[in-house]
C-alpha cells in the first residue's frame, strides 16, 4: 500500500473516531482501535509470509559451460552469481554475451582456481565487462601473458584480488560455501588449484579446479562427501584415485573436456572408476553446457548447445 493510502485512511480513522466518540463514548472507540490493529497485524503476517515463500521457491542454477578443453562454471541464485574459471583466451568475449544474455551485470564472487591459460583465459574480458564484489585466486604467480592480462584488467578496474585461506566460508544468497583447498605449490600450477564446496539445502557440489591426486590425498580427512562433483583437471588418470572417489561418493560428475583432443582427456582410467560406482556422468564434449538445478532438496539436470566455445 502506498504510503499517500496510507495517510489518508489514517485520517479518516481518526475523524471516524472522533464522531463515534460524541455519540458513542470510549468503548467503541477501543474496540475499533483493537480491529484496526488486528488488521495491521493480518497485514504485516501475510507480507511476512510472502516473503518466506519467495524464498522457499528460489532454486539454485549450476552451469558447467561448455568452453571446449578448459573449464568455466556459472553459478545462480537469485539476483546472485559466482564465476569459477574462464575458459580459454578465445571463449572470453563468447562467455561475455552468453551471461549478459543471461541477464547478469554483477558476479558477487569470481574464483580463478589457478594461473593457467584454459582457466583464466577469458578472465579479462569478464573483469572487464562486469561489476565484481570479490575476486579470488591463489598465491600462484605465472609469468604468461594471460596471466599478466589478468592483472592488467584488475588493476584498470581498480579490483583488489584476494588469497582464501582453508575453512574461508561465503554465502552467495541461500547457498554457502567453503574452501577445502588453496595451494601455492611451486613444482606444479595444478595442485594450487583453489577447492571449493557449496552446500544448498542438503544438496552439495565439489568444485575442484585441475587439483591433482597429491591434493586429493590432503583433503581426505576432510568434509568433502558431495552430490555432485567436479572431475579434477579434464578427468586425466593424474586425479580421481580410488580412494577419494570413495570419499567424495558423488550421484553425479561433470567432465570439462574438448572434443577430440590432444591430450586424450578424459581418461578410460578414470571413466571406469566413475562407472564401476554407478556415477551419472556428464561430459561438455558430448552434451555441451551442463545445467544442474537444486531446490534444496532435489537435483535435476538439462543439457544444451551453447554458443561459448571458442
Amino acid at each position: 500500500m502506498k504510503k499517500s493510502k496510507q495517510k489518508n485512511l489514517i485520517k479518516i480513522f481518526v475523524v471516524l473516531a472522533m464522531v463515534l466518540y460524541v455519540i458513542f463514548g470510549t468503548d467503541v472507540i477501543g474496540e475499533i482501535s483493537l480491529g484496526f490493529s488486528e488488521v495491521s497485524n493480518e497485514v504485516n503476517e501475510a507480507k511476512r509470509s510472502l516473503e518466506t515463500s519467495l524464498k522457499q521457491d528460489e532454486t539454485l542454477e549450476v552451469y558447467f559451460i561448455d568452453v571446449g578443453q578448459a573449464d568455466s562454471i556459472l553459478i545462480k541464485t537469485g539476483d546472485d552469481n559466482m564465476l569459477i574459471d574462464a575458459g580459454n583466451n578465445e571463449d572470453g568475449q563468447k562467455l561475455v554475451n552468453y551471461f549478459k544474455n543471461l541477464g547478469i551485470d554483477t558476479f558477487d564472487y569470481v574464483v580463478a582456481t589457478h594461473p593457467h591459460e584454459d582457466h583464466i583465459g577469458g578472465m579479462d574480458d569478464v573483469i572487464n565487462n562486469f561489476d565484481i564484489n570479490n575476486y579470488y585466486m591463489p598465491n600462484k604467480i605465472s609469468t604468461t601473458k594471460t596471466f599478466e592480462d589478468v592483472l592488467d584488467a584488475l588493476e584498470s578496474n581498480n579490483l583488489n584480488y584476494e588469497v582464501p585461506n582453508v575453512g574461508d566460508e561465503f554465502d552467495l544468497g541461500s547457498a554457502s560455501l567453503r574452501v577445502i583447498y588453496a595451494g601455492d605449490d611451486t613444482n606444479d600450477d595444478n595442485d594450487s588449484s583453489i577447492i571449493v564446496k557449496m552446500t544448498y539445502g542438503s544438496n552439495t557440489f565439489l568444485f575442484t579446479g585441475d587439483a591433482t591426486s597429491n591434493v586429493e590425498k590432503q583433503i581426505l580427512n576432510k568434509d568433502i562427501k558431495s552430490d555432485v562433483l567436479k572431475v579434477a583437471h579434464h578427468g586425466s588418470n593424474y586425479s580421481t584415485t580410488d580412494e577419494f572417489l570413495n570419499k567424495v561418493n558423488p550421484k553425479y560428475a561433470v567432465i570439462s573436456v574438448g572434443q577430440n583432443n590432444s591430450y586424450n582427456h578424459p581418461s578410460t582410467t578414470t571413466l571406469d572408476k566413475l562407472n564401476k560406482k554407478n556415477v551419472k556422468l556428464y561430459r561438455t564434449d558430448l552434451v555441451g553446457t551442463i545445467i544442474f538445478t537444486s531446490d534444496g532438496n532435489n537435483i535435476s539436470v538439462k543439457t544444451e548447445k551453447t554458443n561459448t566455445n571458442g
